[in-house]
Formats: C-alpha cells, structure tokens, sequence
C-alpha cells in the first residue's frame, strides 16, 4: 500500500500536464529539514548581518521609487572587447511586397478586398513544358513589417537580435544597446550596438556583413542592414569622395551629351553594361566618346540647365564641410562638369575625363586628352589613397560613395565604402549599401541623429558663410 502511495506522489513523465512549471520541478528539490535558528547557529562568529530594513546609504527611497546616484552594474565585458554597430533603414519608400493589408495601408480601408494572388513568373501552370520549373520556385518571406507596424518596430529590432544569437557561431551571451536615430515614435532608421562579435575563426566579418540570414530578416521586414566596426573612427572621418553621375547627381552626362546627337540608344546600352561590370571601362568609355565626335564644344554649358543634383546632396556636403571634410568628386565623366557640380557644392577637388577639343570648329574629336589618365577604377582607387596622403588623413577616416563597377575598389579601399542606389553587381560586391531617398542617409552612418544633422545644415557653422 505504501508503495502504491508513493508511486501516485512522484508523477510519470507522461502525468506532468500542471499549470506550473515551477510546481512541477519543485518537487524533485531536496526537503529543507533545517530551521531558521540552525541555519543561524552555523554562521561564523564574525559575520555580521545587515539590517534588511536599514536604507542603504547611497539610495534614497521614496514612495517606492528607486533613485540612484550609482551605477552598480559591473561591465560583464572586459574593457576593449570589440564592438559592431548595426545601422537598421526601414524602406518606406521601397515596398518589397506591394500587397498591403487593409488594416495598416493608409491608401486602403478595412472593408476593401485584397488583390487576387499573382503566380510568380516562371511558375507553374504552364502548357510549354520548357517553361515548367525543374524545382519549386523559393517561396517569397512573410511581409512582417506589413503585419507589425511599417517602421522599425519593437519586435522588428527582437528579431534582429534573435537572428544575430543564431548565427552558426560558438554561442556567447550577446550585449546590446538601441537608439533611434530619426525618432521616438515608430522609427525608420535604428542604431544597434552589440558585443562580442561571431568568433573570425567561425564568422569573418565580411562574411556576417552578407550572411543569408541577415538578408532573409532585411527581406522579411523590408530593411537595410548596415554593419560597421565600432571605434572612435566610425564617428569621427575626414575624408569623403564621391562619384558623379547616378550619385551626385541623377543624370549619367554622357547619355545627356548624346541626346543632341541622336545616339542616346547605342551609349545608353554600353553605358549600361559598364556599370555592371560587363565590359572594361575604359574601352567602354572610348567607345561612347568616339560616338560624340563633331559635338559643339559648349555642350557642357547647355548640360547645365539639365542636370539634376540628387536629392539631399546639397545637405549632405554642407553638413560635412561644417564638420571640417575634405570633399572630392571622382568622375568617369567629364571635367567642364565636374568643376562646375564641385562649385554648386562646395567640394575641395574635382577630376573626371578630359575631352579633346578641335581648336579650329571648336568641336568634339571624338577622343580623350591623351596625356591625361582616364579616371576609371584603379584611377579612382589612387586618388581616393593619394588625397588621404596629401591631407595626413589615415584611411580608416574616409567615406566613398558610388554606383557603378567603376566605383568598387575605391569603395573597398575607403574606410566606409558606401555602394548609393547602385548596379546589381556593385549591390552584391560593394561593402555596405543604402538605396534610400536622400544622401542624407549617409550622415547616419557616422552615428549623427537628426537634431545633430539639423544643428549641421542649419547651425552657426552654415548661417555665417
């Protein structure tokens, strides 16, 4: 009988269906036999115990409210532990997934019916069996941040932290910090701080800078991922060089050059297969020249009127100039125009290819200034070290951006390379990317908030030139 009571006390692991979890395990625990006065008794003579209800020196407590003057929190981490910054860019502009639910679209309303599903190109049904797929097509991911807010949301930042505590890695405990850098309220840019990073042995940094998994969340939220080494670097540049066409400004020059003379479809097409790294640049670049012969020398005036200064350009050079930049525009385009694009935003240096010039009709040869180099990726390279070197500038403290191939080894070279709306290739090779609305973008990267890029556009610095 004895022992059938026992068996009912100490349940089976199929029984163990209580309410609590606590309840359940608190039974295995070994019984305390002791009293309060033997467990007393035992202490040595010359420990002392505090009076639980004397108020502790350095707090003061009222009304149940906790004020600290310290912080008692010892650093788990030990100082010098290195430290990565994440820069997270919700794309509100840039839906991955067009169908929106009615409950969170501003342009639709809840009693509104959802457009039909579309089959995905390339899918089945389909009667030309070589258009039947040999294997599944990859299923789209779930469009979250349509589901929980479109903008950096709470859970939109707890997922990111749970991808990054899942990475293949040896696991160690991870230390975080957020703030928002846009706003309080439903934020589009975040700034997440985490130490350690992944083992190199296990995860190179490069390599977590593009991790399948990193790409699955950014796709699952509709974000950008930014990944930076922290160090007093990151915040502090001196140096920033950009490309010109499709970055500084939105036009490619040499297409608008061609429209006077009604070859803007062949450049086009080889100006196109350049910037994805499809033909060599420089031949490429000779190639449209020659196209352009007997073209009036003052084109490049007329262009003017034309161009278009990308958006948040103006913004972006004043703040920097304000924080003491150096500045340069590094163009496969022409001279004329990038002096002209260097005065309109006050960078230090311009230089771009030179065009000979007839002297007698005052027209296009159709070639280049032979005992000038052709600025093409290397070229670029070089003078982005060469400018650094001049001004005692360490590269760590130089920022490039571009968005051709043209653009990649200047963009690897600088300490942050940023890829702007760029070629597919250049998307997938460049270092970090931003396909955001304004250049202003950039100034996040360096861990300014928008009162600090304010204060920089609109402050003392700019009110007195």
């Amino acid at each position: 009988m004895a022992e059938s009571t026992a068996s009912r006390q100490r349940p089976s692991l199929g029984q163990m269906r209580s309410n609590s979890f606590l309840q359940d395990h608190q039974q295995y625990k070994p019984p305390v036999n002791q009293t309060i006065g033997e467990v007393l008794g035992a202490l040595p003579d010359e420990v002392t115990l505090s009076n639980p209800i004397k108020p502790d020196p350095e707090r003061v407590t009222d009304s149940g409210i906790i004020h600290s003057l310290f912080n008692r929190q010892a650093n788990p981490l030990p100082q010098g532990t290195p430290r990565i910054v994440a820069t997270i860019f919700y794309k509100s502009a840039n839906p991955v997934h067009p169908t929106y639910h009615p409950d969170v679209s501003p342009a639709l309303r809840p009693g509104n019916k959802l457009p039909s599903p579309q089959i995905p190109s390339g899918s089945a049904p389909s009667v030309d069996i070589e258009k039947i797929p040999r294997e599944p097509p990859v299923p789209e991911p779930e469009p979250l941040d349509h589901l929980y807010g479109p903008y950096v949301s709470q859970l939109c930042l707890t997922n990111f932290l749970q991808v990054l505590e899942s990475l293949p890695t040896p696991y160690q405990r991870t230390y975080t910090s957020h703030r928002c850098l846009d706003r309080e309220e439903q934020p589009h840019v975040v700034e997440v701080t985490f130490s350690p990073p992944p083992d190199p042995a296990y995860l190179s940094f490069d390599d977590l800078r593009k991790h399948e998994s990193i790409w699955r969340f950014e796709r699952e939220w509709n974000v950008e991922v930014v990944l930076q080494q922290e160090s007093v670097f990151r915040r502090h540049k001196r140096l920033a060089v950009f490309d010109m066409d499709s970055t500084l400004i939105e036009n490619e020059v040499i297409d608008e050059i061609a429209k006077f003379i009604g070859v803007e479809k062949e450049v086009s097409e080889i100006t196109e297969r350049a910037m994805n790294g499809e033909l060599d640049f420089s031949a490429s670049l000779k190639a449209r020249v020659s196209l352009l012969k007997g073209v009036p020398a003052d084109v490049f005036d007329k262009l003017k009127s034309v161009l278009t200064i990308s958006r948040g350009a103006r913004e972006l050079c004043r703040a920097l100039k304000a924080l003491g930049f150096k500045m340069a525009v590094l163009s496969g385009g022409f001279q004329p125009l990038a002096e002209w694009l260097a005065g309109e935003l006050g960078l230090d240096f311009a230089v771009a290819n030179h065009l000979e010039i007839d002297p007698t009709s005052q027209t296009l040869t159709g070639k280049l200034v032979e005992s000038k180099p052709i600025i093409d990726a290397a070229q670029k390279r070089s003078l982005l070290q060469s400018i650094a070197a001049e001004h005692n500038i360490p590269i760590s403290q130089t920022i490039s951006v571009g968005d051709g191939a043209n653009d990649l080894l200047m963009l690897h070279a600088a300490g942050l390379g940023v890829a702007w709306r760029a070629k597919t290739k250049v998307q997938l090779e460049a270092p970090t990317r931003i396909n955001g609305q304004s250049l202003t973008d950039i100034l996040y990267l360096l861990g300014l908030d928008n009162e600090d890029i304010m204060e920089l556009c609109t402050g003392p610095a700019h009110q007195a030139q």
